[in-house]
């Protein structure tokens, strides 16, 4: 980060010292929060935001293929790609055709996943300090 503000040295630091699990959390809120400012900026008519946040949702898409590992869990791993792969076929229709209902669909599915990955990041937690208190 250029600027040495506060809250971005709080920002720094959090992203630094996070779990993996956690910072899928927190791509996952990003790309939610995208996507609602975009359903926000398709509504009010502003064309160029919205399509520069859709754009911002499905570069994180992106990455979330991209960082998938088959070697872990095959089916797990497929069908992540497959949703992934929906969602940014369903925002570039969103994009062209002004759906907000389209864009409204991927928002529930990453908050979806976004509830089932902090669950899964709670359980981790607790089971390692379980382990450690025993």
């Amino acid at each position: 980060m250029s600027t040495n503000s506060p809250f971005n040295q709080y920002f720094e630091t959090q992203i630094l010292t996070a779990s993996p699990g956690k910072l899928l959390v927190m791509t996952y809120d990003a790309a939610i929060r995208f996507a609602r400012t975009a359903q926000q900026k398709m509504l009010s008519g502003d064309l160029y935001e919205q399509s520069t946040n859709i754009g911002k949702v499905q570069n994180i898409l992106l990455e979330l293929m991209s960082s998938l590992n088959p070697t872990v869990d095959q089916q797990l791993t497929a069908n992540l790609d497959a949703l992934y792969t929906y969602m940014f076929d369903k925002l570039t229709q969103a994009n062209i055709h002004d759906d907000a209902q389209a864009v409204d669909e991927v928002v529930n599915i990453l908050t979806e996943l976004r509830t089932t990955w902090a669950e899964a990041e709670q359980l981790a937690k607790t089971g390692s300090d379980t382990k450690a208190a025993a």
